[in-house]
């Protein structure tokens, strides 16, 4: 049996068909399909049911699957802890979009040019990517780290305010009877800002639901809504202003996790306190 023929096993488990896996892993499908044909021969056993709607796994398949994983995950380690290299190599670090935009690009610009030996991947989407599997090195998140073997800690306490453009703010918001509103979609709710939105212009119309921060920006300024922002975000685009409303919305705290097996790494470490201390 080939060894890395139990990734291309792995890739199709996840992903269900040969074309999803093969983008994951990057071959063409019919190596996806000869390789995994190899390893059901080598292992005697059929891991597969193919049917018009995908791979779905068999019962030899779900029990080699355990066993499987628990080996990735110990490739991983490995990978993880001679990651070393000094200041030199690649980190990957994943945020949100607009974290990653108006926050860590500035800052990595600075980073790269005193560090020329490390090459560092910024990957900002709403995606949670997976440390233990190292498809990040270094995360920022607004919540607490809750896979294991995370070493975390807080970043900084974001601070939050209402905007309008500075082009066309209303004289009074009162209840918020004939104000318009831009806001985070339903799928962020329960999210502070948004029950604060609702106690304090409990009578304000939603205009627009976005769950992308910068789109929310850039609809405030257009002149969509009113939008509570982050002040990192709302702070940094001319053309918007704060509301003093007496009472600012709550403040969140961003964390800042990577797995234990890196915390030796040089390069990581070096990038880590060159980040906390800006955002401090």
């Amino acid at each position: 049996m080939e060894w890395s023929d139990l990734k291309i096993f792995l890739a199709i488990a996840r992903a269900g068909t040969l074309a999803r896996a093969a983008k994951v892993v990057g071959v063409t499908q019919p190596t996806m399909g000869r390789r995994l044909r190899a390893l059901e021969t080598a292992l005697g056993q059929i891991l597969f049911q193919r049917g018009s709607d995908g791979f779905v796994l068999t019962d030899e398949g779900q029990a080699i699957l355990v066993h499987a994983e628990r080996m990735e995950e110990e490739a991983q380690a490995v990978t993880r802890v001679t990651a070393g290299g000094g200041l030199n190599g690649e980190i990957r670090l994943a945020s949100s979009d607009w974290f990653g935009a108006h926050v860590l690009a500035p800052a990595l610009a600075s980073f790269t040019q005193t560090h020329p030996g490390i090459t560092v991947e910024l990957l900002t989407d709403q995606r949670r990517y997976s440390l233990g599997r190292r498809e990040a090195d270094l995360a920022f998140r607004i919540a607490s780290f809750d896979e294991p073997d995370i070493i975390q800690r807080r970043a900084l306490t974001m601070a939050y305010a209402l905007y309008g453009p500075i082009s066309g703010l209303p004289t009074s918001l009162g209840d918020g009877a004939g104000v318009s509103l831009v806001t985070l979609d339903d799928a962020f709710s329960d999210l502070p800002d948004r029950a604060w939105l609702r106690r304090i212009l409990p009578q304000a119309r939603i205009a627009l639901r976005s769950n992308n921060r910068d789109v929310q920006a850039q609809a405030c300024l257009a002149g969509a809504g009113l939008a509570v922002l982050p002040r990192l975000l709302g702070d940094r685009l001319p053309g918007l202003c704060a509301i003093q409303l007496g009472e600012a919305p709550p403040s969140r705290d961003v964390w800042v996790g990577y797995h234990r097996d890196l915390k030796r790494v040089a390069r990581l470490r070096s990038l880590l306190d060159f980040l906390l201390t800006r955002l401090s």
